[in-house]
């Protein structure tokens, strides 16, 4: 674990508009929920969406499950991101890929979110940017899915 004794988690993702954001805010609601005190951010591995907030569709559909994905604003990832975060969690094997070479041997090793968090099924978070609103709140799902996985691993160390 990194200085802080709280754990601390990012969330990587393309463009750091629909999938990472949702997983951060679905863990921020559900981490607290537990009682479980964490640091938690995203990020995207590209830079087109920087300063920009999630995608509109991605709001809704986590704001029809009781999410604030609002105040979020996309950022790219950082070298420092390695030394900042106990795990960073890519939601895809490109992105994994994207960040081990990022990371260039430095910090903490990247792993992908659903299988780190024990989520049987999917090893990929599917991206629903270029899918229809039906793929958004599958998304939705398939976040509560992982982050439950996350916060019953971190109960167990």
């Amino acid at each position: 674990m990194k200085a802080s004794d709280k754990p601390s988690i990012l969330f990587v993702c393309l463009g750091n508009i629909c999938r990472s954001p949702l997983v951060e805010a679905v863990a921020r609601e559900r981490s607290a929920q537990a009682g479980l005190s964490l640091t938690l951010a995203s990020c995207g591995t590209g830079n087109w969406h920087v300063g920009k907030g999630a995608d509109p569709r991605m709001v809704r559909a986590a704001a029809d499950a009781g999410y604030d994905l609002s105040p979020h604003r996309a950022r790219q990832v950082r070298a420092s991101d390695f030394e900042d975060f106990d795990w960073v969690l890519a939601m895809d094997q490109d992105n994994l890929e994207t960040l081990q070479g990022l990371r260039r041997g430095r910090g903490v090793e990247p792993a992908l979110f659903l299988p780190w968090a024990g989520v049987a099924g999917p090893e990929e978070f599917p991206d629903p940017y270029f899918g229809d609103n039906e793929g958004f709140r599958r998304a939705v799902a398939l976040a509560e899915q992982g982050v439950d996985g996350l916060i019953a691993r971190l109960r167990d160390r």
